[in-house]
């Protein structure tokens, strides 16, 4: 190890440190609570729309908040029909494109999210491991499919701009 340490008790206090960030990890991964991995996983986007309720038999249950979602398309419809005064307007401006992303977003993380613990709750190892991969790999060929599709519009927007001159 590149790393000294002066005793024996302060190497014991950092294998004690590791070893609580792993159980925090282990915790966050294994879905205990699902709204806290959730919000790990998609950097805070999903807290505002999900609310936790309890159930019949007290277990705590993820459900969207159905009124902070109306209440973001209404906020950006409002902006929108403000500033454009029509509502035609809302759907080519940044607003509604933006909507349109984040409720792409919130049922592309519910939807995954859902059957991959679902997947891990099965009994078959092959479904646990399908589960898995999905909570690993799921985010990044999201973020290479929209490097890619970012790439693909840049490319298209410098080939019309090259045929306008």
């Amino acid at each position: 190890m590149s790393t000294k340490y002066n005793s024996l008790e302060e190497l014991r206090r950092k294998k004690e440190l590791l070893k609580t960030e792993v159980s925090d990890l282990q915790d966050l991964i294994t879905f205990d609570n699902t709204k806290e991995s959730l919000s790990a996983l998609t950097h805070g986007f999903t807290d505002r729309f999900l609310q936790e309720e309890p159930n019949l038999e007290g277990e705590s249950t993820i459900s969207l908040n159905r009124n902070e979602i109306v209440k973001e398309i209404s906020n950006h419809v409002k902006d929108s029909f403000f500033n454009k005064n029509a509502v035609l307007g809302f759907a080519k401006s940044d607003a509604g494109l933006n909507v349109f992303q984040n409720t792409l977003k919130i049922g592309a993380v519910s939807l995954i999210g859902n059957f991959a613990r679902k997947s891990i709750q099965n009994k078959s190892w092959k479904k646990k491991l399908i589960g898995l991969a999905l909570i690993y790999l799921a985010p990044i060929a999201l973020r290479f499919v929209r490097k890619k599709i970012e790439a693909y519009q840049k490319n298209q927007t410098t080939s019309s701009f090259e045929q306008l001159i």
